[in-house]
């Protein structure tokens, strides 16, 4: 089955910046929407950024657009979270997911939709 492996996780204080990864396979990134989620301890998991399997279609979470990029490369068959001015509140397990795509230019987030996820990698923002 696919599997995804994120990286990138740390400690950061506030203002700051990290570059979260994930890592697909065994398939190129063209069959998977790939999407970015995030669990606070007694908060419910959210959907924080997508990109389409043709990379050309992105959404994000309003509590981070502006701050936080997705993008991808294709020759590493891996998605980034560009994270910028971090703050306290982005302190969560931050987790990547993928769905076989049907839909080339689009994604969601949509927590059902996304049948692989990886194991998470944690977040901590503080001074």
């Amino acid at each position: 089955q696919s599997q995804l492996v994120e990286s990138g996780g740390g400690l950061v204080q506030p203002g700051g910046s990290l570059r979260l990864s994930c890592t697909v396979s065994p398939y190129t990134l063209d069959y998977y929407s790939i999407g970015w989620f995030r669990q606070a301890p007694g908060r419910e998991r959210e959907g924080i950024s997508c990109i389409s399997a043709s990379g050309t279609g992105t959404n994000y979470a309003g509590s981070v657009k502006g701050r936080f990029t997705i993008s991808s490369d294709n020759a590493q068959k891996t998605v980034y979270l560009q994270m910028n001015n971090l703050k306290p509140e982005d302190t969560a397990v931050y987790y990547c997911a993928a769905e076989l795509a049907t839909v080339a230019h689009s994604c969601d987030l949509i927590e059902g939709h996304f049948d692989y996820w990886g194991q998470g990698t944690q977040v901590t923002v503080s001074s």
